[in-house]
Parts: C-alpha cells; sequence; structure tokens
C-alpha cells in the first residue's frame, strides 16, 4: 500500500508515514510526526511536535493534535504525545503535548471516540475505549480508565483520577476522583451510584453487578468511619475482582479527594 498525500496538504521533512497512510487536503504534518499503517487525515488537520499515531486511526477536520501544552511553565521541551489504534478523532478536537514537570508524555489509548471540540489536555494518561462526547474536557495530568464515557460539554478537573468503566455525565464539573464503575452527576459532580447502564452494555453479569450494588452500599453507607467500611468491604467482598478494583482505586492515593453520594445511598 502507498502513501497517499493531497497536493494542498503540507507534509514537513523528517515526517514519517507508514502504509497506506492519507493525508487530505490542507493538512499540516510537523517534520517530528509517525503515523502509522492505516491512519486518515480527512482534510485541514494538523498534527505537530513529537506526536506518535497508531495504525487505522480516522482523524476529521480541524483537529489539532501535537499542540504544546496550555502551561505557563512550558519553554519549548521536546515532549510528546502517544496517541493508540482505532481511534475516531472528530473535528476540532484537541490533544496537547505533554510537560517535563508532568513527566513528559501524554497518553491516549485505542478504539476510543472523541467527539467534536473535545479536549486532552498535558500529561493526561487516557486509557482504551474511552468515549468523549460533544466539548467534553480533560484538564491537564489526569488520569482515565478504560471504558470511561465523558458526556458532553463535563470538565475534569486536573490531576483527577477517573476508574475503568465510569460515567460522567453532561455538564458534570469533576473536582474529585471517580471510582471504577461510578456514575457522577453535577456541578460539583457527585456520585450518583454506580455506572449500571454501562456495565450491563459492556456484559458484566447479574451476579456481578449485584455484588457490586450490595458493596457500594456498604461502602457508602453512613455509619462508623470511612476507613472502618473500607476495611469491611474488603473483608465481605474480597473474592470480587471488581469490588477490590474500587478499594485499590481509593487505597492508591490517599491524598485526592473522592467524590461521594451527595445523599443517603
Amino acid at each position: 500500500m502507498s502513501v497517499q498525500v493531497h497536493p494542498t496538504a503540507i507534509v514537513a521533512k523528517g515526517a514519517e508515514l507508514a502504509d497506506g497512510v492519507e493525508i487530505g487536503p490542507f493538512c499540516v504534518v510537523g517534520g517530528k510526526v509517525r503515523i502509522g499503517p492505516g491512519t486518515k487525515l480527512k482534510s485541514h488537520v494538523v498534527v505537530d511536535g513529537s506526536t506518535e499515531i497508531g495504525a487505522q486511526n480516522q482523524i476529521w477536520p480541524f483537529a489539532a493534535l501535537g499542540g504544546p501544552p496550555q502551561h505557563l511553565a512550558y519553554r519549548g521541551e521536546d515532549t510528546r504525545l502517544v496517541i493508540g489504534d482505532g481511534n475516531i478523532i472528530r473535528e476540532h478536537a484537541t490533544m496537547n503535548l505533554g510537560t517535563v514537570q508532568g513527566g513528559g508524555v501524554t497518553s491516549v489509548g485505542s478504539n476510543g471516540l472523541y467527539m467534536i471540540e473535545s479536549h486532552v489536555g498535558h500529561d493526561c494518561i487516557v486509557g482504551d475505549n474511552v468515549v468523549m462526547t460533544k466539548q467534553a474536557t480533560l484538564g491537564g495530568h489526569c488520569h482515565v480508565g478504560d471504558f470511561v464515557m465523558v458526556g458532553g460539554l463535563a470538565a475534569v478537573h486536573q490531576y483527577c483520577r477517573v476508574g475503568r468503566y465510569a460515567f460522567i455525565g453532561g455538564l458534570a464539573a469533576v473536582v474529585k476522583d471517580v471510582i471504577p464503575y461510578g456514575s457522577v452527576w453535577g456541578n460539583h459532580a457527585h456520585l450518583e451510584g454506580l455506572n449500571l447502564v454501562g456495565l450491563k452494555r459492556r456484559g458484566f453479569s447479574r451476579d456481578t453487578i449485584n455484588t457490586l450494588r450490595a458493596a457500594y452500599r456498604l461502602l457508602f453507607a453512613d455509619e462508623g468511619t470511612f476507613q472502618e467500611r473500607l476495611e469491611d468491604t474488603a473483608e465481605t467482598f474480597g473474592d470480587s475482582s471488581e469490588v477490590m478494583e474500587i478499594l485499590d482505586f481509593i487505597r492508591a492515593d490517599a491524598n485526592r479527594p473522592l467524590c461521594l453520594p451527595e445523599r443517603e445511598v
């Protein structure tokens, strides 16, 4: 398979384009860019900086990938953006390079959908099969697990962690960490329960979902301290890998605030 570059596109010397890459009209590709097999830039796409894009991605008009981080301490260091395979990146979506202060790499996984005007900030680590809907935004240094869905116009504050299979409702302002399998809403966002719709769609069994619901009730009940409930949940549901994933997520960074229910569960 050959590389196809439209006559109006600009591809800088040094850019590496694998077999089957298509660069559409009026695209601009910088000299430090590497693009994997079968990836297509539709038109008017800008890819700059030390950006590596994997195979079979579809990138739509006016997306801007690998631009400098929106960080006042950035001084032009050679930081990176790494994007996996099979993503759909729609119009006006933006993904920025990392910063030296944040480890130097912004990482986006595979098989995600990044809708119009969504934004992945500097130094974010984003998993596979993530959906960011219209104008959803990740501030710098966010960690987002696999199969997370971020609703339209929602914003995740810098340094927040979002666990696997979590759901963030539209317009939510997330300033605290979101547990795996959780569902958060509101401004500021609070925990509404488990992402039951997402769990069913992803094929989790009824028994697994019921176990998660029982563990959720125990963990966020009114009785005792949170630490006591954490220990009780681990003792009661220690055989459930999904429940332990939630507990391990909470324990992994005790300094981070956690999204909690707004009312009794």
